[in-house]
């Protein structure tokens, strides 16, 4: 039976009655079997990913590459079959290379799907049994205790000093007390009569009734928002595909009209195929692929030594085009550690430096080191914190880690910066209740400590100082949790009768920014970049945290305003809080709707559908669940978001490196097309053949190309705005550029060609002056693309001396395409004598000022 009204909102014994459940024996073990075979096993449902065969195969899947198919194909048909080997060779070159750096495939549902994959203790005719959480259905009770991860989702019926960590599922950074009272209208986070799956149970012990199973949980909700999110192209891919398109489109007209007019001029057919050949492979930038990877590739090398992993190599260029980084609280700005910052006490305030549960850091007044001696009752409200308490502190190689409840991890902390030792052996304690509020307990000495909340302590204490309380209220409004702390002494050996208390001090503590945060926020500002704190805590919380980063002015905007705002107000808001997944799934997308490049931050499993939304989704290496490093692009090792500010900054000398690779590639590709057309137009023989074209375009641009995958980036590129997601690859002044040297191409080879074969030069002398020139303009043109502004000659080659490389390296290989017989005879070129080589070095020496003279016009004054 179901009901529309959530249980969180009835008593616990009505749902166990709705359930047919039995709240001390649990379901018969007949029942249960009967209910799993009709309801299925508490599991979420798999993923199923492509295979091997067809990832590789829909690396074909490319305009571009169809129309190289059909050349070899044609080529084939026309008898030139080394030719059409050499074709399909590049297309299953390129191929591979996609197919091996691929990202692997998305594990986002089958990490969520983990979560589930643990043992359960529930109660089947009266006994306690243990049983895998995949077992359970609906009614089965279930006991939690500390330690424990829930299985399913729990309507509560019993709780004893439950608390449970649900951080990956809320954002919340302090464990959620529970109490099985029903309540009214409530969020997610604040649901204190349910345990949902995937959580981990931090103290005390519980039961409940299981309520919701696999994909009906609220993890099961994420799953299908992750599920139903589809892969973003990134705005590299968009562009790249675009202009694939283009060129695919005008190639083909191009191919067809060049047959059409050799055929109407009384041309052969198979020489104006042999013609839409290599205009086709001629005007393809076959390079394009394997330097764009190669690029990419090198970007994610040097990421990962600046704390980054990248899953996907599109995300590089991605991070380089952000303009909003939407970015979670709890472990992203945030250390996801508790840490004490502020003591009261004997009327005077303390501070503590340090962060996290490591204890390093000094206890300062005025900012001056304090001396315990000189403060009593600073070293009792220290050790009333350290003594009360069920946590311990464990160092895990270089970092340290709390076993137990945060915040009294950070109690031990505060204690152990001011070098106190242990507290008496322990003989009795009173444990925090929800009906008690305060916990105490009972040492060898006789001393009695007490901790909890402000106003419960001073209800226990015979006297207090008049501005406690008032003291409080100030650290509550800058977001900090605050402790308050007792002792009494006591010749009983229990605490049954608790003796009158002193007051003894306050410790106010949060979860504290990164140290690098507000400077990487700063830094990402001025870069033009937004920067949007989104988060499941509360309001006052992410106020306060957005302040000391720099996020706003103290405002924010919770989940249940965002559904009622305006895009105007959301677009200028900068700290959401209370946000569900759902709702930061929304918010993503309506960014996205807004032209914005998103990159989503975060660690939890209620971040997961936003990041495989986002343009680029980044999870947290250390503290992120699995579920968020398999939905992200890109993983931060370090867990410091000051590491996507150096992110952002590689990936926008990714992208000039590939816009410069661009530039100066397509040149070649339209000067090949020009010139194959002016000699169909001007009916003379064909200047180069497809196989000299395939040479030209897989070593002469790949062998120059290669410099630009590691061109060191510019100077002043994180002081610039980032660029319009709805501009072209190239601008108009790029655009200029490249017809510029197309034309000099063209006006070169051809007029070369004529020359030769005027004062009588072979058919393949002359074919082979044509490659040379485009081989040597290419050349000096790459001097020109290390800089798209200014000249760069000799200190760009001093900053990268890969161009001097394989400007060397070309020289050698177009020496050896000239001389080397084997080389002639397969590609039917011929030697050159040293007045052919003036000559179009000539061509090549205009081409690179003619370029510099442009680039000097076009500098804006």
């Amino acid at each position: 039976m179901t009901t529309a009204e959530p249980a969180y909102r009835r008593p616990a014994a009505d749902v166990a009655r709705e359930l047919d459940a039995d709240e001390t024996r649990g379901l018969a073990s007949g029942e249960a079997r009967a209910r799993l075979a009709r309801e299925g096993p508490n599991t979420l449902p798999a993923a199923r990913g492509r295979g091997p065969v067809v990832r590789f195969l829909l690396q074909f899947n490319s305009p571009l590459i169809y129309v190289l198919l059909v050349s070899a194909g044609v080529t084939a048909l026309l008898g030139e079959h080394v030719d059409a080997v050499v074709i399909l060779g590049v297309v299953v070159i390129n191929a591979v290379v996609g197919f091996v750096q691929e990202s692997r495939a998305e594990k986002a549902l089958t990490a969520l799907a983990a979560l589930t994959e643990t043992t359960a203790t529930a109660v089947r005719d009266g006994a306690r049994v243990a049983l895998p959480a995949a077992g359970l259905v609906r009614g089965d009770l279930v006991e939690l205790e500390a330690g424990d991860k829930v299985p399913a989702d729990l309507r509560l019926l019993r709780t004893d000093e439950l608390a449970v960590d649900e951080s990956a599922l809320t954002g919340e950074s302090v464990p959620a007390a529970k109490d099985p009272a029903a309540l009214p209208e409530a969020a997610l986070a604040d649901r204190a009569g349910m345990a949902y799956s995937g959580t981990l149970v931090t103290r005390g012990r519980g039961a409940g009734i299981v309520v919701a199973t696999g994909a009906r949980t609220e993890l099961g909700d994420i799953h299908r928002l992750v599920h139903d999110t589809g892969a973003v192209q990134t705005p590299l891919t968009r562009k790249i595909a675009r202009f694939g398109a283009l060129v695919t489109v005008a190639v083909l007209a191009l191919a067809v009209l060049t047959f059409a007019v050799g055929l109407l001029r009384g041309r052969g057919a198979a020489e104006m195929l042999t013609a839409a050949v290599a205009l086709a492979v001629g005007a393809i930038p076959e390079g394009l692929p394997a330097v764009v990877t190669i690029t990419l590739a090198l970007g994610v090398a040097r990421m990962v030594g600046r704390g980054a992993i990248v899953r996907r190599l599109p995300a590089v260029e991605t991070l380089g085009g952000t303009t909003v980084i939407c970015t979670d609280k709890t472990g992203t700005l945030t250390q996801n550690q508790m840490t004490v910052t502020a003591v009261t006490a004997g009327g005077r305030d303390y501070t503590l430096t340090g962060t996290g549960y490591a204890p390093s850091g000094t206890l300062e007044r005025d900012g001056e080191p304090v001396d315990l001696d000189d403060h009593p009752a600073l070293r009792e409200t220290l050790m009333a914190g350290a003594a009360c308490n069920d946590a311990e502190l464990v160092r895990d190689g270089d970092s340290w880690q709390v076993a137990g409840d945060p915040t009294e991890g950070a109690l031990l902390t505060s204690a152990a910066k001011a070098g106190l030792g242990a507290a008496p052996p322990r003989v009795a304690a009173l444990p925090f209740t929800s009906e008690r509020r305060f916990m105490a307990t009972l040492h060898e000495d006789g001393t009695v400590y007490a901790k909890g909340p402000v106003e419960r302590i001073l209800e226990l204490c015979d006297d207090a100082p008049a501005d406690v309380t008032a003291r409080a209220e100030e650290f509550g409004r800058q977001a900090l949790r605050v402790l308050a702390f007792a002792k009494a002494h006591t010749g009983a050996g229990d605490l049954d009768d608790l003796p009158p208390l002193t007051f003894l001090g306050l410790q106010a503590m949060l979860d504290p920014p990164r140290p690098q945060a507000a400077r990487a926020v700063r830094t990402c500002h001025d870069a033009g970049i937004q920067v949007k704190m989104i988060t499941g805590d509360h309001a006052a919380t992410a106020r306060a945290i957005g302040v000391r980063v720099g996020l706003g002015d103290g405002a924010a905007m919770t989940g249940a305003e965002l559904a009622a705002a305006d895009p105007g107000r959301v677009a200028a808001t900068t700290v959401f809080a209370r946000v569900s997944p759902e709702q930061k799934l929304r918010l993503v997308q309506a960014l996205q709707d807004a032209g914005h490049v998103v990159a989503m931050t975060g660690d939890g499993v209620n971040d997961a559908p936003a990041l495989k939304q986002a343009d680029i989704g980044v999870a947290m290496g250390r503290t992120g669940t699995d579920a968020a490093k398999e939905s992200a692009d890109m993983v931060l090792t370090d867990d410091d978001f000051a590491s996507i500010e150096r992110a952002v900054e590689e990936g926008r000398g990714v992208f000039d490196n590939l816009v410069k690779f661009v530039v100066w590639a397509l040149p070649s590709n339209i000067g090949l097309g020009l010139v194959l057309v002016a000699a169909i137009l001007a009916g003379t023989a064909l200047p180069v053949l497809p196989l000299q074209v395939l040479w030209l375009n897989m070593t002469a641009v790949l062998v120059l190309g290669l410099p630009f995958a590691v061109e060191p980036k510019d100077e002043h590129i994180m002081r610039r705005p980032p660029r319009d997601p709805a501009l072209p690859l190239l601008t108009r002044a790029m655009t200029l550029r490249v017809l510029l040297v197309s034309a000099i191409l063209l006006a070169g080879a051809f007029g070369l060609q004529h020359w030769e074969r005027a004062h009588g030069a072979s058919t393949g002398e002359a074919q082979t002056i044509v490659v040379n020139v485009f081989a040597l303009t290419l050349m000096t043109y790459l001097f020109n693309c290390l800089s798209l502004d200014r000249p760069l000659l000799w200190r760009g080659v001093r900053r990268n001396p890969w161009v001097a490389v394989s400007a060397v390296a070309l020289a050698g290989i177009q020496a050896a395409y000239t001389y080397v017989p084997a080389m002639n005879d397969l590609f039917d070129s011929a030697p050159l004598d040293t007045a052919a080589w003036l000559r179009v070095a000539a061509v090549a020496l205009v081409s690179y000022a003619l370029v510099e003279l442009l680039k000097r016009v076009q500098r804006p004054r």
